[in-house]
């Protein structure tokens, strides 16, 4: 594995899953090529990330964005070369145990849902229904003035406490005030 180039590369399937999307390779049987899927799993990521990403660059108006899915998932690749051994899940988040999107951790709409959401993106048990950085994770991130990156790092940072991780998105409103 090429560890230096993973950026350069992670651009080139980035933008080819982009492209064969808006061509209408709407599907994750056809939208990368045997050589992708083995760079993609090798670095933990799957052929749905790439997807999602394709589907909401193509649909809202270039986002999440080349270089929020690339923060994104060096953080993901990380965790899975370093904390789990590049070694898969074996289990994947259930959406039906999600809190509903209307839930509020201390008067901040959307981070019960996201707080699950980022620990299984973070470990690879995202369910391909779900995406981190959907358009409602956008909205909260841009409210709150973080990056999504930065919220995963934060969750491995806090893996197991998220009143941490509560706590520190309260502080992060009151600065973008």
């Amino acid at each position: 594995m090429d560890h230096y180039s993973f950026a350069r590369d992670f651009r080139k399937v980035y933008d080819a899953a982009v492209a064969r999307f808006a061509a209408g390779q709407r599907d994750t049987a056809t939208l990368l090529t045997d050589e992708e899927r083995r760079f993609v799993s090798a670095n933990g990521l799957t052929v749905q990330n790439f997807l999602d990403y394709a589907e909401d660059h193509n649909g809202y108006g270039g986002e999440p964005g080349p270089e929020q899915a690339l923060a994104i998932e060096l953080v993901r690749r990380d965790y899975f070369l370093n904390a789990q051994g590049g070694r898969p899940p074996a289990t994947a988040l259930d959406e039906a145990s999600l809190p509903a999107k209307t839930e509020a951790a201390r008067g901040i709409a959307w981070l019960p849902r996201l707080l699950p959401k980022a620990r299984a993106k973070l470990r690879g048990e995202l369910p391909s229904s779900l995406m981190y950085g959907c358009g409602g994770d956008r909205r909260f991130f841009r409210e709150h003035n973080i990056l999504p990156a930065e919220f995963l790092a934060l969750t491995w940072r806090h893996e197991h406490d998220p009143a941490a991780i509560i706590d520190w998105v309260i502080r992060r409103k009151a600065e973008a005030r």
